[in-house]
């Protein structure tokens, strides 16, 4: 997804910032991550409030096979509904709630 792509989807919240990070994009509102792009896939910031409400949503959450003794590891992102990918007015929605999970782990 390319950067005004991004810009677009995430326009019912507001302008965001997009910077580069392993290997995909951040994407920033108000200096606040709220999401990011790895491997082509989109992917929203959760936490113990909102991930409930992706799970319910169908969305998965970004895991991956640590280095270290081969445990899985559980990130916090989740991937978008797939209904809000051509809502903008949902997508404005989920957006807000990541953005509050975003501000809720930087304190």
């Amino acid at each position: 997804m390319d950067n005004e792509a991004i810009g677009d989807l995430f326009a019912g919240l507001g302008p965001v910032s997009i910077r580069r990070m392993f290997g995909g994009k951040g994407i920033y509102f108000d200096n606040v991550i709220i999401a990011i792009e790895i491997r082509g896939e989109l992917m929203l910031k959760a936490d113990a409030e909102n991930a409930p409400e992706l799970a319910a949503a169908g969305c998965r959450q970004w895991t991956y096979t640590g280095s270290r003794h081969g445990k899985l590891v559980a990130m916090p992102y989740w991937t978008v509904p797939d209904s809000a990918m051509d809502d903008p007015d949902e997508m404005a929605v989920w957006a807000r709630k990541s953005y509050e999970a975003g501000l809720r782990a930087g304190k």
